[in-house]
């Protein structure tokens, strides 16, 4: 029986431009692709989640537009359950500008929207999904206060969260408590931990640090060199998979959707971590967002 995935989060339309190189600051780089996409960090892992066969619900506020319409429009055919996908009578829907380079970097700025009036009484209202979950998936697009509110209820209900700490924020220790995993990269790690990673020995140390303050599991990623997993049974580096890559705007998305299934279907952390590895591989050589996403075949025949 599949367990319950919830995804509570942001929606946004990605707008993207494809360039030879990302511009320095004051510089117009011409010759650029556009395109328009489905994204934000939310909406990217419950479409993942979806594809991936899990069984997802998801959480979000968009604005009473265009982009809000499609957005549901396309949650539905990926077959999320929208009952929870709030409508805000005031703020657009979020939007992010994303420009990407031909090694596949990329640099992102988002308005955030409707995502920024996603709030505790919007969960309120959502309770039953989360009374219902066996995971909860979150990102920090929306309101830190919001995040909390689900942490805290979370933890009053038993559930696992797993928290994707981006993009980079302060959290306090009483949120870090409450996770069953949190996934930072390189820079949300030192953040949280106050340990900058300039090697293997501050890997560790950082993972150390983070677990320290109480969090269940921690997993720093760290691109194309793999995951460390630090917890009180596994401590160890698993690498990734060397792939073409075009675009990586939503790998970490990818992977913390497939740690997620992973994580439903039971599987040990290091063997659900390779599945993830797997899947943000595949996005990797794809452009755009949720279009870069995975389906379940796809990343059961990936060698």
């Amino acid at each position: 029986m599949k367990q319950n995935i919830v995804v509570v989060g942001s929606s946004n339309t990605d707008m993207v431009i494809k360039t030879d190189r990302l511009p320095r600051p004051g510089e117009t780089v011409l010759g650029g692709t556009f395109f328009m996409n489905p994204g934000g960090k939310g909406a990217n892992q419950a479409v993942a989640v979806a594809r991936l066969d899990g069984k997802v619900k998801f959480i979000c506020k968009t604005g009473n537009d265009v982009f809000g319409d499609q957005s549901k429009l396309l949650f539905a055919k990926e077959g999320i359950d929208t009952s929870y996908v709030f409508t805000d009578a005031i703020r657009p829907s979020g939007v992010a500008l994303i420009t990407v380079d031909s090694d596949a970097e990329n640099c992102i700025a988002v308005a955030s929207g409707s995502n920024a009036n996603l709030l505790p009484g919007d969960i309120s209202e959502a309770r039953e999904a989360i009374e219902k979950a066996d995971i909860i998936l979150m990102q920090l697009e929306i309101p830190i206060d919001t995040v909390k509110y689900v942490s805290n209820i979370a933890r009053e209900l038993n559930k696992k969260v797993i928290l994707n700490p981006a993009p980079a924020h302060p959290l306090d220790n009483e949120l870090l408590e409450s996770l069953y995993m949190i996934t930072p990269n390189e820079t949300e790690a030192e953040m949280i931990s106050g340990i900058k990673i300039t090697d293997v020995d501050s890997v560790y140390n950082c993972a150390r640090a983070i677990y320290n303050k109480g969090v269940g599991s921690v997993i720093i990623t760290l691109g194309a060199k793999g995951a460390f997993l630090y917890n009180n049974v596994f401590r160890e580096f698993i690498p990734s998979y060397e792939v073409n890559a075009l675009d990586s705007t939503a790998a970490g998305d990818i992977f913390n959707a497939a740690l997620a299934v992973a994580v439903s279907e039971e599987c040990n952390l290091p063997d659900a971590i390779r599945f993830a590895n797997k899947a943000a591989a595949i996005s990797v050589t794809r452009l755009g967002a949720q279009s870069s996403a995975p389906y379940r075949h796809e990343v059961d025949i990936f060698v």
